[in-house]
C-alpha cells in the first residue's frame, strides 16, 4: 500500500494506474466534429532513487478524419498546415495504434491495470481521443474512459500557477515560447511538471 514519502512501485503509487502524460493539437474545441491533427504520448516511472522521472515519448502527426471542421482561429494558433506533405501524417486508425501499442506494453511491464491519461486541462485531451478512437474502430483504448489528472489542478495546488507556461516558470523549468502549441513541446514540459510536482509531495513527507 502507498504510504507517501515511502518508496513505492508504479502499480500501487496510483491505485493500478500508469500515468500517461497526453497532449493534443485540434482544428477546434468540438471532438465531435473538429479534427485531431498531432498526439503525443510522454511515459514516466520512478528511477534508482524513488524519483518520478520522463522516459519514452512517442508522437505522430495525424490526417483529418473525412469531414473533419477546422476553425481558423485554431489553425492560427497551433500553425499545422494539413496539407503540408512534409508532415508525414497517420490516418487516425494508425496514429492511435502507434501512440497505443506501446503505452499498452508500459501498462503491462509495470503490473499496472491501465493507463490514466495526464494533460494540462486534461478531460480536453481525453474526450478528443475518446472520440477518434470511437470513430476509428480502435478496441482497446487503453485509458480510463472518464478519470485522469489535471496538470491545472496540481500547478494550481503546488505552485499558485494554472497556465501552463507560468507554472512551469514557477517550477523551475525552462520554456520556449516558440516552441508552445506543438504537441510534442507541451506533453514533454506537462510531463516535467507532472514529475515535479509528485515529487515535490514526496519530499515534503519524508520522515
Amino acid at each position: 500500500m502507498y504510504q507517501p514519502g515511502q518508496p513505492t512501485e508504479m502499480k500501487d503509487r496510483f491505485r493500478g494506474y500508469l500515468p500517461v502524460v497526453i497532449d493534443v493539437e485540434t482544428g477546434g474545441f468540438n471532438e465531435q466534429t473538429d479534427a485531431l491533427l498531432e498526439i503525443a504520448a510522454v511515459l514516466v516511472d520512478f528511477d534508482e532513487s524513488g524519483k518520478l522521472v520522463c522516459t519514452d515519448s512517442y508522437s505522430t502527426h495525424v490526417h483529418p478524419f473525412e469531414g473533419a471542421n477546422l476553425e481558423p482561429k485554431s489553425m492560427e494558433i497551433n500553425g499545422i498546415d494539413p496539407d503540408n506533405p512534409l508532415r508525414a501524417a497517420r490516418a487516425e486508425r494508425e496514429a492511435l495504434k502507434y501512440i497505443f501499442t506501446p503505452i499498452r506494453q508500459a501498462v503491462q511491464d509495470a503490473g499496472c491495470n491501465r493507463a490514466i491519461l495526464v494533460g494540462h486541462n486534461a478531460f480536453f485531451d481525453l474526450k478528443f481521443v475518446n472520440k477518434a478512437a470511437e470513430r476509428a474502430g480502435v478496441k482497446r483504448n487503453p485509458f480510463h474512459p472518464f478519470s485522469c489528472l489535471d496538470t491545472v489542478s496540481l500547478c494550481g495546488l503546488a505552485y499558485g500557477q494554472t497556465v501552463l507556461a507560468r507554472a512551469a516558470a514557477s517550477a523551475g523549468i525552462e520554456w520556449d515560447t516558440g516552441e508552445a502549441h506543438s504537441a510534442v513541446y507541451d506533453t514533454r514540459q506537462t510531463a516535467e511538471l507532472f514529475c515535479s510536482v509528485v515529487n515535490r509531495w514526496e519530499e515534503l513527507n519524508k520522515a
